[in-house]
């Protein structure tokens, strides 16, 4: 084996194989309504989903769902599943869950927001740029309060 070769074994290989829409659905129960002026409101609930897809191979699925209210009523709701198909090898335990929970929906969020915001504009609305998402910090909240339940749980079964 080269030098080369070596250093790659030891440090994984990740490669993108594929993205694409796994699902997506555009609601607006007030597109014939007259829309108000008033600054509306934006709800983002976020989700990820991992398949395993044989021994080399992981579905990640980016689940965005964005609600948009305008004086209390939904104006729309739009919903994208963005997915992509990673190829990772030399990685196991934490640095994959890492490597998937953080680098692989950074890779899809600019997918989702262009989908979402194309949808939005399609049903008569304006643009929504959405901000982007810290999925480095979402991962370590999500460490964190995995932690903190594990601590709980075990001090309740102590006591």
């Amino acid at each position: 084996m080269t030098e080369e070769t070596q250093q790659q074994a030891q440090q994984g290989h990740f490669s993108l194989q594929r993205i694409y829409v796994k699902d997506i659905s555009f609601e607006s129960p007030m597109a014939i309504n007259q829309r108000s002026p008033a600054q509306p409101s934006v709800q983002q609930d976020l989700n990820t989903q991992v398949n395993k897809i044989g021994d080399e191979h992981f579905e990640v699925v980016l689940q965005l769902t964005i609600t948009v209210k305008q004086e209390d009523k939904v104006a729309f709701l739009v919903e994208v599943h963005q997915a992509g198909l990673f190829q990772i090898k030399g990685l196991e335990g934490p640095q994959l869950q890492h490597l998937l929970s953080t680098m692989c929906p950074n890779i899809l969020f600019p997918y989702a927001r262009e989908a979402i915001d194309s949808m939005a504009t399609r049903g008569g609305f304006p643009p929504l740029m959405l901000p982007p998402i810290n999925f480095e910090g979402v991962y370590a909240q999500a460490m964190a309060e995995a932690k903190n339940r594990a601590t709980e749980q075990e001090n309740a079964e102590t006591h």
